[in-house]
């Protein structure tokens, strides 16, 4: 079987293996405050031109969203973000637990505007009544592989300021929406337009972990206690450096994120000129053919994919999903089983 239901299936790269091992024996301070953890803060600073940032490494996605959700608001305060967004959908409400309501707003192909943002917060009013808003929540890559244009972001954080909310970007698939040929927006533009962001590892590359950037000063406050209490840290935190080290050493992370897009588009290709539909029109890792129940079980014989949506009695979204370490063999035979359907 071969399977394109996710982009975290395999291990890690081997570059990171080897990094492991070769240090598996040292001794080092524990909790994030070794030479590696300390090595990979900086790499992070310097590939995203943030000098100033905090960076701080936590074992996964879900961690990471709760643990900067929970330090950036106060008790009554809650967090928008687009209905199809992870923290609303995919994490068995971690938000909620943590005492923060989810806002949900409509979004168009995965992404909400500055406009539902001031909108929402114009509604709220000054009605304590009411959960407040106290930060934006957006992916990028988004949930459905669409991407923010560079003016898209600039807008999203500019309002934000004016309306004295954060703005927290889920980098979980980061390096995929920075390698797309789509994206206009470069790694210092994500520290530049926004308060925090991370820097996925789980899905690009990495055996798990996740880097949190804190540009806002306010938000790094104590963070580290916040870290502890929810879950995040890790006691062998030299595990979580090492990894962002060989990531970050000569541009890896990028270069791997690429060839994981090469391969989606590849796909894309084969599906447009089978004439089948995508759910969505995405230029990332995820792509989401709508196929004939028919196509499905025929494809199935071999592939794996996630169902994405119902379409109707005959038709399902799927999604096809690449990673870092997607072969060309295995995009070859499914390229050419759709060309076979």
């Amino acid at each position: 079987m071969i399977r394109f239901n996710c982009d975290y299936l395999e291990g890690c790269h081997p570059a990171i293996l080897q990094k492991l091992t070769e240090t598996n024996l040292e001794q080092t301070v524990g909790y994030g405050l070794d030479p590696y953890c300390e090595q990979a803060a900086g790499m992070i600073r310097e590939t995203f031109s943030c000098p100033d940032a905090a960076v701080h490494f936590l074992v996964g996605g879900t961690q990471a969203n709760t643990t900067v959700i929970a330090a950036a608001l106060r008790p009554y305060e809650g967090v928008l973000c687009a209905e199809t967004g992870h923290i609303n959908v995919h994490e068995t409400g971690a938000i909620e637990s943590s005492g923060h309501k989810c806002l949900a707003l409509p979004p168009h192909n995965g992404l909400i505007t500055a406009a539902q943002v001031a909108a929402a917060v114009a509604a709220q009013g000054d009605d304590e009544h009411i959960v407040k808003p106290g930060m934006v929540y957006i992916s990028m890559s988004t949930e459905l592989g669409t991407l923010y244009t560079l003016d898209e972001l600039k807008e999203l954080y500019h309002t934000c300021q004016q309306l004295g909310l954060y703005l927290f970007i889920d980098g979980a698939r980061l390096g995929y929406a920075l390698a797309a040929p789509a994206c206009n927006i470069t790694p210092a533009d994500i520290a530049k337009y926004c308060d925090v962001f991370t820097v996925g590892g789980t899905k690009v590359g990495a055996l798990f972990g996740e880097a949190v950037v804190i540009n806002h000063p306010e938000l790094n406050r104590n963070f580290r206690y916040m870290i502890k209490q929810r879950g995040g840290m890790l006691a062998k935190g030299r595990l979580l450096g090492v990894q962002f080290c060989a990531l970050m050493e000569n541009g890896l992370y990028f270069t791997i994120a690429e060839k994981a897009v090469q391969q989606a588009l590849r796909i894309r290709e084969a599906l447009r000129s089978k004439n089948i539909p995508l759910f969505i029109d995405s230029p990332t890792n995820q792509q989401f053919p709508v196929f004939t129940k028919a196509q499905i079980a025929a494809l199935s014989q071999q592939f794996d994919f996630a169902l994405w949506e119902p379409v109707d009695d005959e038709h399902d979204a799927m999604r096809i999903c690449t990673s870092w370490a997607t072969t060309d063999e295995n995009v070859d035979t499914l390229i050419a089983a759709i060309e076979n359907l």
